[in-house]
């Protein structure tokens, strides 16, 4: 009975030992645990999502100045493979206005960041402005300079919106887990363009 006891004590051994080896051949990474850290380039917003309807995406973004708020939905579209292979998935997706939003917060923020000359006095408004997005990545993290990567992963979704019929580039970056988007500049050759097509919307 004793060596029955003995010899299942050490079958249970070598079969936790072979689970831990298997273990160490498939790593699994944590995703990491991530806080919103301002730069200079982007700027950030909260969101709060608004639910799903066939695949579409949607939030609500907030920017305040402490005093006044910019307010915006974001509508997403699922993105579809490319034409071209290894090219990144496209999709369409729209911002739409809200109509107890101040455009200015917002405006003058995204003017440094996106080294714009100016803010647009006198946009014509509409209730919503599409454009096309490139899916740039997904579960990404971001480092404390706001660049992205995928490794540890994380919950960032990282996109390069294009407006103005493609004559204007911005990165919109959202995470759904913290709450947080943001707007990061793309190039400063696009900063009045794309300030000029979200003055429409805010």
């Amino acid at each position: 009975m004793m060596n029955f006891y003995k010899f299942s004590r050490w079958r249970f051994g070598v079969l936790v030992i072979l689970a831990s080896l298997v273990g160490c051949k498939h790593p699994v990474q944590e995703v990491q645990a991530e806080q919103y850290t301002p730069t200079g380039s982007a700027v950030g917003l909260d969101i709060i999502r608004l639910g799903a309807t066939e695949g579409e995406q949607r939030w609500l973004a907030t920017y305040s100045d402490g005093v006044h708020n910019t307010r915006f939905d974001i509508e997403l579209e699922p993105a579809s493979a490319s034409a071209n292979a290894g090219a990144p998935d496209m999709g369409k997706g729209r911002f739409v206005s809200e109509t107890d939003s101040d455009p200015l917060p917002l405006l003058h923020t995204l003017k440094g960041a996106l080294q714009a000359n100016r803010v647009p006095n006198h946009a014509q408004k509409v209730d919503a402005l599409p454009f096309g997005y490139l899916l740039v990545g997904e579960n990404q993290s971001r480092t404390p300079a706001g660049s992205f990567r995928p490794s540890p992963p994380g919950n960032w979704l990282v996109i390069k919106i294009f407006l103005a019929n493609d004559q204007a580039e911005v990165y919109f970056d959202l995470n759904p887990v913290i709450h947080k988007a943001e707007f990061a500049m793309k190039d400063p050759a696009y900063g009045d363009r794309v300030l000029s097509e979200l003055a429409k919307v805010f």
